[in-house]
């Protein structure tokens, strides 16, 4: 019986490539987002291929909707071992512009969600005696103008995966994070249009401050999910790696 991972904000972008790798990889793999309908086209895309895929609709910042979601995943596909939390918006702005509202968006679906998620989840982990989780960072939790919310929440995923692998390694659990650099999907092309820059310039400056010399794409991302849920990635865990062409402090 296949292993099954669930990715959250799974219907497009980043989400919909982690999912499509992992399917490929031989995992039954959860679609998961806000809008249930929204995950049709990464589930065809899995199913077309011969994978195994379920669209499952929830709000990750809601304890409920996700509970009722892990149920339902463990009912259709079997208890899910690796959880992959990639759900994130953004509400960009500069501090004294930015209302609370956008702070506790922000801080509701990357850190409230990542909670959520992985607490329903952890039991069947914690049962099988195995288990990867991987949440979604960024280089933002470095620092980043205009994203005090975003880059508080992307820092905060990195104390959260570290202790999760503290607490979770004796039961043959996993966590790292991901911090992705400049990727290429909607997210970026609507912040090149927020301030102004045709998307090819915007992604043009990004792969001139690049050491490899290019930008980044989902698949990239999908890749590195790939091996850290591996069998071979066992002794890799509480780890942030930074996928964005060059090093990052």
């Amino acid at each position: 019986m296949s292993r099954v991972a669930v990715v959250s904000g799974a219907a497009r972008g980043i989400g919909a490539a982690i999912a499509q790798r992992l399917a490929s990889d031989g995992f039954a793999v959860a679609v998961l987002d806000l809008d249930e309908s929204a995950c049709a086209g990464t589930v065809d895309a899995i199913t077309s291929a011969g994978g195994s895929a379920l669209a499952v609709g929830a709000n990750v910042s809601d304890e409920d909707s996700v509970a009722a979601a892990v149920a339902r995943i463990a009912d259709e596909l079997g208890g899910p071992t690796v959880v992959i939390n990639n759900a994130g918006i953004t509400r960009d702005n500069l501090l004294f512009k930015m209302p609370v509202s956008e702070w506790d968006a922000v801080m509701n679906v990357h850190l409230r969600g990542s909670f959520l998620l992985t607490k329903a989840a952890q039991k069947y982990m914690v049962e099988a005696k195995w288990g990867r989780i991987v949440n979604m960072s960024s280089v933002s939790a470095l620092g980043n103008r205009g994203q005090a919310n975003y880059s508080a929440a992307k820092a905060g995923l990195q104390g959260f995966t570290k202790t999760l692998a503290i607490e979770l390694g004796k039961y043959g659990v996993t966590a790292n994070a991901i911090g992705p650099g400049f990727i290429v999907t909607e997210m970026t092309e609507a912040t090149a249009a927020r301030v102004g820059v045709p998307f090819e310039d915007f992604k043009a400056a990004a792969a001139a401050q690049t050491p490899v010399g290019r930008v980044g794409y989902p698949d990239d991302i999908a890749h590195t999910v790939s091996f850290l849920v591996s069998e071979g990635a066992g002794f890799v865990s509480g780890q942030v790696i930074y996928v964005a062409g060059g090093p990052r402090d």
